[in-house]
């Protein structure tokens, strides 16, 4: 057998190395989040209307996308008059259902109207057919220039954005939940653009 191109004492201190850097990363996402929440439990709840105005006006959705929206819970900014406004313009709505941890989300048909039921983590969904989006509309606890995006740590849309490679992917929060940086790894999805009360943000090109 073939000696080992690098010595033992070699290869373990860089595993060390690598796990270092894992916790390190973990402990500034949740020192972040931290901060996160408390700025955006001082926002102003009717924010969403002006967001759903600003969206509509600067963002141009195709007539045939099927748009991905959420529902908002505690203290996320509401984009509920978006998805009204989107919903009249004939665009197929969907919401996720936050499947068992592991596993990416499943975005279900949604109208106007229609009944939710109760999901995972507070979350609620309606019980329509699955439908692949072409556009989503994100929550976030902090997001940065960049499209980085701080979500709540386990995974859902960085797991679902891998299957939906062509999606576009848009994050929706208060202005007050930017940070000049915030921590991300090499699995974090990236947003292509963020929409704010005050603006849209264009993170990255798209075509």
């Amino acid at each position: 057998m073939a000696a080992s191109r690098f010595p033992p004492l070699v290869c373990r201190a860089r595993e060390m190395s690598g796990e270092a850097a894992d916790r390190a990363l973990l402990a500034a996402k949740r020192e972040a989040r931290a901060r996160a929440l408390a700025r955006r439990a001082g926002a102003d709840r009717t924010c969403g209307t002006a967001l759903a105005e600003i969206v509509l006006r600067e963002i141009p959705v195709p007539a045939d996308a099927v748009v991905a929206g959420f529902w908002p819970i505690g203290d996320e900014i509401d984009i509920r008059p978006l998805l009204f406004a989107l919903a009249a313009r004939g665009h197929p709505i969907v919401l996720p259902e936050t499947p068992r941890r592991g596993l990416p989300l499943i975005f279900r048909r949604w109208q106007p109207g229609a009944a939710l039921l109760p999901g995972r983590f507070g979350t609620s969904h309606p019980d329509g057919p699955a439908l692949a989006p072409d556009i989503l509309f994100i929550p976030l606890l902090a997001f940065d220039r960049a499209g980085n995006r701080l979500g709540y740590g386990a995974g859902y849309y960085d797991r679902s954005l891998a299957t939906l490679p062509g999606a576009r992917r848009i994050g929706c929060a208060y202005a007050a939940q930017e940070m000049a940086h915030v921590p991300a790894g090499p699995f974090d999805a990236v947003l292509d653009a963020v929409a704010t009360e005050r603006e849209v943000i264009f993170c990255r090109k798209t075509e």
